[in-house]
Formats: C-alpha cells, structure tokens, sequence
C-alpha cells in the first residue's frame, strides 16, 4: 500500500478514536499525506521497518513508533528513527534506470492482452473508450 494511502487510513482511523503512528521511508510523501505521527527510516522502499535479518533494528523500529504513540504532541509529527541502512544504497538506486512503461496525459492500457481482457469482462461499450 502506498504512503499515502496510509497516512490517509490513519487519519480516518484516528477520527473514528483508534490511535495511530505510521512507519515511513518516504518524508516527502508522508508529509504531504500527513498522518497523526509517523517515524521514518530513511531506507529503500518496501524495507520500512528495517533489513532483512536485524531483529534489534525492527524492534527498535517498533518501540520508537509505540514511543511516538505516547510522546507526540503536534498532530502531523514525523520523527526519525536515526538508522542507517547497511550499505550505500541511495547511489545505487539513483543509476537505476526506469523500465516502466512512458506516462501519457489520456488513459490507456499497459498492454493489448489488458485491452481483450477489459473488453472480454466488461464489454466493449464499458472498456476504456480513450484506452482502445
């Protein structure tokens, strides 16, 4: 699930008196998606709690966040967790080179078997008009 979808969630949550605290390695996008309270790790995405195979890291993760819970007192707190990832992956990802498919501004199927298959569900007067 995305960032924002999360800090979206918790401010629902939060409405309905369920308290809560996200876990992000997105700053930018957390704070536009303005959560109740959020501790970030500066980490790859998808490893927001911590590496692979570092129990002490996560727990710790999760004891900050649970601190976070009883301590904030400015809605919309984002606080970081001080961990660093083992290894310099920022410059790693940065040469990755993006293998998605172009944006364009009108909607449209990824792939021609999505288009049949659209059509085959839904017929053709409801598939995507600009898509086919």
């Amino acid at each position: 699930m995305c960032h924002q979808s999360i800090g979206l969630i918790a401010r629902a949550l939060e409405a309905a008196g369920i308290t809560t605290t996200s876990i992000s390695s997105a700053w930018s996008i957390t704070q536009s998606a303005n959560p109740p309270r959020a501790v970030f790790t500066d980490f790859p995405l998808g490893n927001t709690a911590g590496p692979p195979n570092a129990p002490e890291v996560q727990l710790d993760i999760a004891r900050q966040a649970l601190e976070l819970t009883d301590t904030a007192t400015q809605p919309g707190t984002i606080r970081p967790t001080g961990h660093q990832w083992p290894e310099p992956w920022k410059d790693e990802a940065r040469e990755l080179v993006d293998h998605r498919t172009p944006r364009m501004d009108t909607p449209q199927y990824e792939r021609e078997s999505d288009m049949v298959a659209a059509i085959e569900r839904h017929g053709e007067a409801l598939a995507c008009e600009a898509c086919s």
